[in-house]
């Protein structure tokens, strides 16, 4: 996934706060390609979205 596709769907969380969780190490696991993007595996995106499910 890209970040924008992540943002979306996050239902609108700004690219400052996704980059500040990372930086946190709140993020969802990412990598990065040859031409620098940063893209997020979907199942690591899901999971970390279940992970905030069951401490909320």
């Amino acid at each position: 996934m890209t970040v924008p596709q992540i943002l979306a769907e996050l239902g609108g969380v700004s690219r400052r706060t996704f980059y500040r969780w990372r930086e946190l190490g709140q993020g969802p696991a990412a990598f990065k390609l040859p031409n620098e993007e940063l893209r997020v595996r979907r199942s690591d995106f899901t999971t970390r979205l279940r992970q905030l499910e069951a401490a909320a």
